[in-house]
């Protein structure tokens, strides 16, 4: 909520009709200021900066905003209110003149609310008549109903109070103008009773107001989002709470920063769902309910001799092609085929399960995941727990050498050329991502890593987003953060995984490890143990479905990834991903699909993300719109993201061709200066 709190909403509904004649009293005093910028602006065609500027009072609602901004690349500047000697808010700070035209420095504005600098403040006028002069759009990030903004009070046909479960949905003018990418619906999240999670404020529309999003109240349908057209200028109202993560805004986060910019911005968005499925061919070892642990694992102890494994059947690798016609979603299989041909000799010379994959093979995506499965950092002592590197007399760490790791990767990619399945030589998941550093036993990458990597061509390597969750280089290649699905590896069954759950989320009271009441930072404790016959499906698959789909929402590329084990027996996946599947395909519209890319687009992805990111805070971005031309330049070598209306033109040596490719009812990419050009040249439509 914005500074002041619930307490302060409350007051200010009960602000009489005084109070609101007495804003506008103030609005009206920056007509004649307006009136002279747009005069000096109408003279010549002015240059409007592709930047933000965002007036921060320390709230939730403006964070998330500002979240936004950063993580899609639209570059802004943020003044704290609360900051001592920030920069004053008045005309220079907002506009000057570049080579004999007007420029404007922000192309749009985000405020906490309509008015944070308080009644008749100077700085409030110096931004209203910004605005006015160079058609500048304001977002208020969270206020309240009243018609200082357009709308009712709530007490004529509104509301007021939690809005957990609400179900809005966008109107008909939503889905012609900024949120046209959605389905329709817009659920409030309601993820636990103990726990109010959403206020605000509905209002019913006054003139001038254009609602886009609205839910039922009463008999009728009250605003939470809407345009406020008045004195030459445009609000986008909010009137709800909300953070960065809760799906109501990741939602709507889009079309705020498209209304905002009026569809013309640098940095872009998509919605990224992969999964990769590890240890394909290879058996995964068994969870043990009696032990609470995972026998052949060296911390289980008295395990000796108790092992189980949990391997993929043909029928398996059926139901996966099947499934994945059915959701029109491809899975990488990250395959480990010198594992398989163990097992295979282990279990009478023959392998239904390989058979099956390779006849299928066409079906999927491949991914080397090494030929055995070794641990590829160094030579540990599992005597200890957790176990340690060992070491040569001279105290030197025995590290697996740069001829056994190429060995391993290039062994793996020739056995999958002889089957005739298509690899990409350039992507490689170590298993357990062993060579990279792993905290706190091995602090280091194992140095032979990088030279076995460049040896096979290996330019994208895999590593554990919840250990390392920034793309960084391993000698000439660069790792490829994934995130690690809750659907254990030692698992086969539903009844398997609620039981390890309970041991892991339960204190020690409830029978479990107490893991979670020693690290409550990072884990929270069941209320008690779930039941292991229901719990999989009524608890944790909704959960995790939820941490799935926040990071779909959430412009992150990062792959998320399983085990083979998930894919048999109980099928313990799919349950999860079709959750994921089928509530994204009710939120979106069909322009706005699931991107399903492989391991190497994500990392070329991310890479361009670090330039682009580094190019912006060292300064070294220019980019402006001019009528109907944008300009963008940026060092070379760094190319730039960039959204802008269907029927724009890029600019090329000679004539122009369609920019970028459609997506969320816009279009976007990646861009760099063509042949004998030093800037990008985007041509709007008219």
């Amino acid at each position: 909520m914005p500074a002041g709190g619930k307490a302060d909403m409350v007051n200010k509904n009960r602000m009489n009709r005084a109070a609101a004649a007495m804003a506008a009293a103030a609005l009206m005093s920056v007509a004649l200021p307006a009136a002279s910028a747009h005069a000096a602006a109408a003279a010549v065609t002015p240059r409007i900066d592709l930047k933000v500027l965002v007036v921060d009072d320390g709230g939730s609602s403006v964070e998330a905003i500002t979240a936004e901004l950063r993580d899609t690349g639209v570059p802004f500047t943020r003044v704290q209110l609360g900051a001592a000697g920030r920069p004053v808010i008045n005309a220079a700070l907002l506009a000057d003149t570049v080579d004999g035209r007007p420029r404007a420095k922000y192309q749009g504005v985000v405020l906490p609310n309509e008015n944070p600098f308080g009644e008749g403040s100077a700085e409030m006028a110096a931004l209203s008549a910004y605005e006015t002069a160079y058609g500048i759009r304001q977002v208020d990030a969270y206020t309240w109903a009243h018609p200082g903004v357009g709308l009712e009070y709530t007490d004529n046909g509104g509301y007021s109070g939690q809005l957990d479960g609400t179900q809005a949905a966008v109107t008909a003018a939503g889905k012609a103008g900024p949120f046209g990418y959605l389905g329709g619906q817009v659920a409030f999240e309601d993820n636990s009773a103990l726990v109010p999670e959403s206020y605000g404020f509905m209002g019913r529309p006054r003139t001038g107001y254009t609602s886009y999003l609205d839910a039922p109240v009463g008999s009728g349908r009250a605003s939470l989002v809407g345009e406020y057209a008045h004195d030459g200028r445009s609000e986008l109202v909010v009137t709800f709470g909300y953070n960065r993560y809760q799906q109501q805004f990741r939602l709507l986060a889009r079309g705020i920063v498209d209304w905002l910019t009026q569809g013309v911005h640098l940095g872009q968005e998509h919605n990224y769902f992969a999964v990769h499925v590890d240890d394909v061919f290879a058996p995964d070892a068994r969870w043990s309910k009696e032990l609470n642990c995972t026998p052949g694992d060296y911390a289980c102890a008295g395990g000796a001799g108790k092992e189980s494994t949990i391997r993929m059947s043909a029928a398996d690798a059926q139901y996966a092609v099947q499934w994945q016609q059915s959701k029109n979603f491809k899975l990488d299989l990250l395959f480990n085929a010198g594992a398989g041909e163990e097992w295979k000799a282990e279990n009478g010379g023959t392998d239904a399960l390989t058979a099956q994959l390779v006849a299928d093979r066409a079906n999927f995506r491949w991914m080397n995941h090494t030929y055995t499965h070794p641990f590829l950092g160094c030579v540990q002592d599992t005597t200890t727990v957790p176990w340690t590197c060992t070491k040569t007399a001279t105290g030197a760490v025995n590290w697996m050498s740069r001829a056994e790791i190429s060995a391993q990767i290039r062994d793996n990619n020739n056995w999958a050329a002889a089957k005739g399945i298509t690899t990409d030589r350039t992507e490689l998941v170590t298993g357990e991502h062993s060579g990279l550093k792993t905290l706190p036993e091995q602090p280091t990458d194992n140095p032979n890593l990088a030279g076995a990597l460049a040896d096979n061509g290996v330019k994208w390597a895999g590593s554990d987003n919840s250990r390392e969750p920034a793309q960084r280089p391993v000698g000439a290649a660069l790792t490829v953060p994934r995130h690690p699905m809750n659907v254990y590896y030692n698992t086969g069954t539903n009844a398997e995984m609620a039981d390890e759950y309970n041991w892991v989320y339960t204190s020690r009271a409830d029978g479990g490890s107490g893991v979670c009441e020693d690290n409550p930072a990072t884990s929270t404790c069941l209320p008690a143990p779930l039941d292991t016959a229901t719990g999989y499906l009524g608890y944790i698959v909704p959960a995790e479905a939820r941490t799935a789909l926040r990071h779909v929402l959430a412009n992150d590329p990062r792959p998320h990834y399983v085990h083979q084990s998930n894919l048999a027996e109980d099928r313990t996946l799919y349950p999860v991903l079709d959750q994921v599947l089928d509530t994204y395909r009710s939120l979106y519209a069909p322009s706005a699909p699931i991107v399903n890319q492989s391991m190497k687009d994500t990392g070329v992805e991310l890479s361009r993300r670090a330039a682009w990111d580094k190019a912006l805070a060292d300064g070294k971005v220019t980019a402006y719109r001019i009528g109907t031309a944008v300009t963008v330049k940026a060092p070379s070598g760094v190319i730039a993201p960039l959204t802008a209306p269907n029927g724009t033109k890029k600019q090329l040596l000679l004539g122009t061709a369609d920019f970028g490719t459609a997506y969320a009812g816009n279009r976007s990419a990646w861009t760099g200066p063509e042949l004998l050009q030093s800037a990008v040249t985007l041509k709007l439509p008219s």
